[in-house]
């Protein structure tokens, strides 16, 4: 059999491509810094690859190369286990590192060992419950892009009707999907897939309560569903995420995934051939 030298040349050289990665990235997952953290310390200088100073934000690198900050020898540990940490939060909070409008981020009241952590999706301002943070970027993005199963309990401000279950059974495309948004959302038109399960536990003409279990994660995409059928959502409070749940972890705190969750998360993780 001829071998296509052309096509794998090319092969061989998108495999170097592949092993070299972004500094900041490297710094963010072989350091305790973020990855706005390592571009600071990139610019002012700090950082060094193979001795010389670099301050280009653009510099990639790969395992065999030697990075520093100021002495310290940065390597890379393939056999590290990253941290992945549930918090249960609180109504009121905003998942982001700053707020413009100075209100209270989730790193205001996580421990500040976890500042670097980056949340898997977001829970907007007035909902609560499970929220997932991670110092891996492979792992944040493998969980927020999946669809693994997400369980939410609501409470809405009026019956939920058969127009509103059939959508839930068959899915629905609105094409004016702005009420129920962020005011500042781009995003017009939405598609909704059928709702993986749900049980309506109260309903009646004032409010109803519904718990729900979907495998997507758009933009305020319950609020939005249930705002196409005139229900705004009083209470949103997600229960479990991919098979990871809140038990009876309080308001406000945080705990690490048992050895359970980290297992299953590890099988997860190579069906993509990745590993934490």
């Amino acid at each position: 059999m001829k071998e296509n030298k052309s096509h794998s040349g090319k092969k061989k050289t998108e495999e170097i491509q592949e092993e070299l990665t972004r500094l900041n990235k490297f710094l963010s997952h072989n350091s305790n810094y973020s990855r706005r953290e390592a571009d600071k310390l990139i610019e002012e200088g700090r950082v060094k690859v193979n001795g010389k100073v670099v301050t280009n934000l653009a510099t990639k690198v790969s395992s065999k190369d030697e990075v520093q900050i100021g002495k310290k020898n940065i390597k890379e540990d393939k056999n590290k286990i990253y941290t992945v940490i549930v918090y249960n939060k609180p109504k009121g909070e905003i998942v982001s590192k700053k707020d413009p409008q100075g209100r209270k981020t989730i790193y205001d009241s996580l421990e500040k060992k976890y500042k670097h952590f980056l949340s898997v999706g977001r829970l907007d301002y007035a909902s609560e419950g499970l929220l997932l943070l991670s110092d891996n970027v492979e792992v944040v993005d493998a969980l927020m892009h999946s669809d693994l199963e997400r369980v939410y309990k609501i409470k809405v401000n009026g019956v939920i009707s058969k127009s509103v279950e059939e959508a839930m059974q068959n899915g629905i495309t609105i094409e004016d999907a702005r009420t129920g948004a962020h005011k500042n959302s781009k995003i017009k038109s939405m598609s909704f897939a059928p709702f993986l399960a749900y049980d309506i536990q109260t309903n009646g003409e004032k409010y109803s309560k519904i718990k729900v279990v979907i495998s997507e994660g758009k933009n305020r995409e319950l609020r939005r569903f249930f705002a196409h059928f005139g229900l705004d959502v009083l209470d949103l409070k997600r229960l479990e995420y991919g098979g990871i749940s809140l038990n009876n972890l309080p308001t406000g705190k945080s705990r690490f995934l048992t050895k359970e969750e980290y297992k299953n998360l590890r099988i997860f993780m190579n069906e993509d051939d990745r590993s934490i």
